[in-house]
């Protein structure tokens, strides 16, 4: 499962109840920008991967993470550790 296509795969499974506007999703999707989301709706998403992968997203972690790409490689790194 540390393949990147498939996380990118299994996120973007995660992130369709979220999606109201129908973005198509590339890694630089942006999730505040373009998907539109508030604090709110990223905990709830958060909290989503972290039951997914079994892993732990930090608060420092998640204020870095801006795009689909950048929380693939996060969780591709997590899983990996």
């Amino acid at each position: 499962m540390s393949d990147r296509n498939d996380i990118f795969a299994t996120v973007s499974g995660l992130i369709e109840p979220f999606n109201k506007k129908g973005i198509d999703l590339t890694d630089s999707t942006t999730f505040a920008g373009d998907l539109e989301w508030d604090s709110l709706t990223v905990m709830d998403f958060v909290a989503a991967i972290e039951d997914e992968f079994d892993i732990i997203i930090t608060m420092n972690m998640q204020a870095e993470i801006e795009t689909v790409g950048q929380l693939v490689d996060a969780v591709q790194k997590l899983k990996a550790a």
